[in-house]
């Protein structure tokens, strides 16, 4: 069939000549295919448009949506670049920090390696007066920030026992080699008989083999030094030097509390107030007025010191023994003596007795170590 046919409805012209019903009829029907194709144009177009519409709509959507997405990719992209310039300043921020405790731990090193003689450099010349005499030992100059330190041990010395010390360290391992020992109490012949039996056992302590103290310097206290001894009682003294030290024409303040030290002619002053200690530490000395007499006392600053570390290690004495297991059977001093003479006898094994303590049954006492310079 001709396009234009499917298209469009030819009317026929006109014609002179009579249409016999059959062919009337066959126009009739050639009409209907024409009408019938005319609709399903109509259906096609209808669907097309209905197609156009939704693409329409689905390709405005789309721009929306791509819009949308355009926004966002560029908030982010702003975001982005604000972030990358803060990670920017926080790394520099970072960095000149790492230098900052560079030359911080580089300062604090050096603070370190100038040791204690520079802090004691500073310190001695506010520091108490004491009297120092030469005993003849020197030292090497690189030793000179150590503090050495003589350790005094306590230790219990129960009932029933006794410390012996001799002159010679191989004695006393002698001694401790046998364990145990029998002891004549009489050396009569009548009383030959009366004999003791002890043990003989190591003596061992703790000793501290390291010590850390960190010292502080009060900001309301002061070291007085210098007090005159001129028989007057503690009580008084106390208050002529609360009194003196009340007085802000003197330099001081209200006195918080007063204590005296166990060195003679020392005493801690505590103030209420900061700053009237620094004003006294500043002047050094002072003159103090006791029955109309002047003297000079000596104003340090008040330094305590607090254990931060202390380390202990097991020593056993040398030259000491320990001797257990003695019955009291005789007087303190007939004891003691019996002790010492059968252990310096080189017969029984014993040796030239240094010192010998004894304690009876009954009794405690407290034994006092210190350092074996012999």
């Amino acid at each position: 069939m001709d396009p234009e046919e499917e298209s469009f409805i030819r009317l026929s012209t006109p014609v002179e000549v009579e249409m016999t019903p059959e062919q009337v009829w066959q126009e009739i029907e050639h009409c209907k295919e024409l009408c019938s194709a005319l609709e399903q144009d109509c259906v096609e177009l209808q669907r097309a448009k209905e197609a156009a519409e939704q693409r329409t709509r689905e390709l405005w959507k789309e721009g929306e949506y791509l819009h949308k997405r355009l926004e966002q990719q560029m908030s982010l992209s702003r975001v982005h670049a604000a972030s990358c310039q803060s990670i920017c300043l926080a790394k520099e921020k970072r960095s000149r920090l790492r230098q900052e405790k560079q030359m911080l731990e580089e300062r604090l090193e050096e603070v370190k390696r100038r040791g204690l003689t520079e802090d004691l450099a500073t310190l001695l010349p506010s520091l108490p007066e004491k009297k120092m005499v030469f005993k003849g030992q020197v030292t090497d100059k690189e030793d000179v920030s150590t503090l050495m330190l003589k350790p005094q041990i306590r230790s219990p010395l129960l009932g029933g026992s006794a410390l012996i010390t001799f002159e010679k360290p191989e004695v006393a391992q002698g001694i401790l080699e046998l364990k145990e020992h029998v002891v004549e109490l009489s050396h009569r012949e009548e009383l030959d008989k009366c004999r003791v039996r002890v043990r003989a056992e190591p003596v061992e302590l703790l000793l501290p083999s390291a010590l850390e103290i960190s010292l502080s310097r009060s900001c309301r206290r002061i070291l007085v030094s210098g007090l005159p001894s001129l028989g007057l009682s503690e009580e008084m003294l106390r208050d002529k030097l609360e009194l003196f030290f009340s007085k802000t024409k003197n330099g001081g303040g209200e006195v918080e509390s007063l204590e005296f030290l166990d060195d003679a002619g020392q005493v801690v002053l505590s103030f209420v107030q900061e700053g009237v200690a620094e004003q006294l530490i500043a002047r050094g000395h002072i003159q103090f007025p006791i029955r109309k007499t002047k003297y000079e006392l000596k104003i340090s600053p008040y330094m305590s010191g607090d254990i931060t570390s202390l380390q202990l290690q097991p020593s056993r004495c040398a030259r000491t023994v320990r001797l257990s297991g003695i019955p009291d059977v005789l007087d303190e001093e007939l004891m003691r003596d019996a002790l010492e003479i059968h252990f310096q006898k080189s017969s029984r094994g014993g040796g030239e007795v240094d010192a010998l303590s004894y304690v009876p049954e009954g009794r405690q006492a407290v034994a006092v170590f210190g350092e074996d310079v012999g």
